[in-house]
């Protein structure tokens, strides 16, 4: 018998009686129609899924109390950081979706020299945290108990090769930058020989691709990778490469 799953940060050990976020808490009674008594799963966003019984449901909120451990999706064997230049419309939407369902570690979303949006707009927007709540929705629909951090968009500056902060813990090593299939110095995934890592780093640009000054950046950064000679859809373009980092390091 399958249940309901809910992202509940709160929820910690066996025992604890906690409260739903609001939106948890609205999906849980206002659509799925549940209440006082029934059973449920919750996840706190970090690694732990654990069977819940609805103690209350009321104007205050939904109240929980955590019962028995559950062995969730397991997590992929690389953490992988998705560096993904932000795209028009609400494309990104997707690849943060794709993303989370896929088993990336965290996502940091980056403006470049063709990046159709600034800075801020993006904060104007509240984007990050609407990317935020497609994580926690896609991370409940794919079973995962962690739901990746989206981190503050910042500037990729072609100068350094590098945006506010990216290196170090930022932007874990190897880093792979993914580029356009024509550019001479990238190496075909299928191609690619390296050990399987314990993290790397994925880099994706955007619609109309690298500039000339950032690829040459990017490569003091890490290694320059592509998809072979097709051309792909922008938004395609993470899940793509993702799938093939990992099923290249036996994840599938």
């Amino acid at each position: 018998m399958s249940f309901a799953r809910f992202f509940a940060p709160a929820a910690g050990v066996p025992g604890d009686r906690i409260l739903l976020p609001v939106d948890e808490a609205e999906h849980l009674t206002r659509v799925l129609r549940l209440s006082n008594g029934d059973r449920v799963r919750v996840f706190n966003g970090r690694g732990a899924e654990f069977e819940a019984v609805v103690d209350a449901a009321d104007r205050e909120g939904v109240r929980l109390t955590i019962g028995a451990p559950c062995v969730p999706a397991p997590e992929p064997r690389v953490d992988i950081t998705l560096a993904q230049a932000v795209l028009k419309g609400d494309k990104m939407d997707d690849v943060v979706r794709d993303a989370v369902m896929m088993g990336v570690a965290a996502i940091h979303p980056i403006v470049t020299a063709r990046t159709e949006t600034s800075l801020t707009s993006l904060t104007r927007g509240r984007r990050r945290e609407r990317w935020e709540r497609i994580a926690v929705s896609s991370a409940k629909q794919c079973g995962r108990a962690v739901v990746p951090s989206i981190a503050e968009s910042r500037q990729f500056n072609a100068s350094t090769g590098s945006s506010a902060r990216t290196r170090g813990e930022d932007f874990p090593s190897p880093v792979f930058i993914l580029v356009e299939p024509n550019t001479s110095a990238g190496v075909a995934l299928a191609n690619l020989e390296v050990a399987i890592p314990d993290r790397a780093t994925l880099v994706v640009g955007p619609e109309g691709g690298w500039t000339t000054e950032e690829v040459e950046a990017a490569a003091t950064l890490g290694t320059l990778v592509t998809l072979g000679q097709r051309t792909l859809r922008a938004d395609a373009m993470a899940l793509v490469a993702l799938s093939a980092m990992f099923a290249r390091w036996g994840e599938f």
